[in-house]
């Protein structure tokens, strides 16, 4: 979700199991620029988190610019209710 100064990364999960929230958005192949997963899946906006970067092994893809925006206002949803 973000690139933060230093060596932390904020994330959010993304899973491709059938298991639904009332905040889970979608993700196919379709709502990536680059790359892609192998099914579809579902991204998980409750679920964000810190990371430092030295643990994260490798970047699947990047998000469309769209998509980004359906992630991020849906977290703003969540912190504001």
């Amino acid at each position: 979700m973000a690139e933060l100064e230093g060596d932390d990364r904020i994330l959010c999960q993304v899973t491709s199991r059938h298991v639904r929230d009332i905040y889970a958005i979608d993700l196919d192949e379709s709502d990536f620029e680059e790359g892609s997963l192998k099914q579809k899946s579902n991204i998980r906006p409750s679920r964000i988190f810190t990371s430092d970067i030295r643990i994260i092994l490798y970047r699947v893809g990047k998000l469309k610019a769209g998509k980004m925006v359906s992630v991020i206002e849906r977290v703003m949803e969540i912190l504001q209710s």
